[in-house]
């Protein structure tokens, strides 16, 4: 069975929320001192996530991402990712994580079947990955360590381009991931609630900043397994490859093959819309499996087109980690 929209779009691909909690906070993503986290009481427990993804995988859906906030920070999350990869008809089990938590359980991720890790790191430069992420750099270097020598592969490094902040490092990053055999790919600043609004000031143009490394790196038009909306290059002479995630200045909807899960089992239909459908109610009032898989394939028909991040930027209230990334 396969999940598709009223305009001929494919769902194939999940991100699942674990926990809107994380142990940064990046001033694009948490305002400052945001304390109104959902509570235990008010996310899935191990056993319905389980059951929903189960669901999803019988719709078609063959890739999850786990997310966050931090997905490490939730207690037990190797044993979640285990029981999540043997589900039959997932097929791509991978994570988005600020890796700073890996030198702890990078292994256990390996064991568990996480397949690939995407990381989120946007300054080499310690005084300045603080004033970003209010964290220190160094568990993030060791936790990306970790995971090489784990056997996660590919690793992704997911580096939001920052007007007036880390617009000096695109060719320091470049350098350390090829050195390193890591996949870069720079993302816009979105206005995802008041700390997305906040970081509107420092949006910057990918276009400006593949320009900024065609002065020094030959770039070649490629693409990537599993590369989701990101639009890739090949660094000439290398096996490299780096990614432009454009959600502002060339928006990719129209091949948009994704719904986001959150913590609380909120299925958002579109990262740029506040449309969704609240499936987590239903694993707790004895809904069977085949009422939540209708509400389910009804709710992927309410997908909207596209998002207004463009037209309309303060109508979005949720923040990013409340989202799923």
């Amino acid at each position: 069975m396969a999940l598709t929209d009223r305009f001929n779009r494919r769902v194939e691909y999940l991100r699942l929320s674990l926990t809107d909690r994380c142990n940064l906070r990046c001033f694009y993503c948490l305002p400052k001192g945001f304390r109104d986290f959902e509570s235990a009481e008010e996310r899935m427990t191990d056993d319905e996530i389980v059951r929903l993804v189960g669901i999803f995988a019988e719709l078609g859906v063959s890739k999850v991402r786990l997310t966050g906030g931090e997905p490490l920070v939730r207690r037990g999350m190797p044993k979640l990712a285990k029981r999540l990869s043997s589900l039959e008809g997932l097929k791509d089990l991978s994570m988005s994580t600020n890796a700073s938590l890996l030198t702890q359980y990078a292994g256990e991720l390996a064991e568990a079947g996480i397949d690939r890790i995407n990381v989120s790191l946007d300054s080499l430069q310690k005084d300045r990955f603080r004033t970003i992420t209010g964290g220190a750099l160094e568990p993030v270097l060791d936790g990306l360590e970790a995971a090489y020598k784990a056997g996660l592969s590919p690793i992704k490094i997911n580096m939001v381009a920052l007007k007036g902040i880390n617009d000096d490092e695109y060719g320091d990053m470049l350098g350390y991931c090829l050195e390193r055999d890591f996949t870069l790919r720079f993302i816009e600043t979105m206005p995802m609630g008041e700390a997305g609004r906040l970081g509107k000031e420092h949006y910057l143009d990918l276009g400006k900043v593949k320009r900024d490394l065609e002065k020094r790196f030959e770039l070649i038009p490629s693409s990537m397994p599993g590369g989701g909306p990101a639009r890739y290059y090949q660094v000439k002479g290398t096996q490299h490859r780096i990614g432009f995630i454009t959600p502002i200045s060339q928006h990719f909807c129209e091949t948009c093959n994704r719904v986001r899960l959150s913590a609380d089992g909120t299925l958002y239909l579109c990262l740029g819309q506040e449309d969704n459908v609240s499936l987590g109610p239903m694993l707790r009032n004895g809904s069977t499996d085949d009422e939540i898989r209708d509400a389910i394939v009804h709710a992927i028909m309410k997908k909207p087109e596209r998002h207004f991040f463009n037209e309309r930027p303060k109508q979005f209230v949720r923040l990013m980690s409340q989202t799923g990334g």
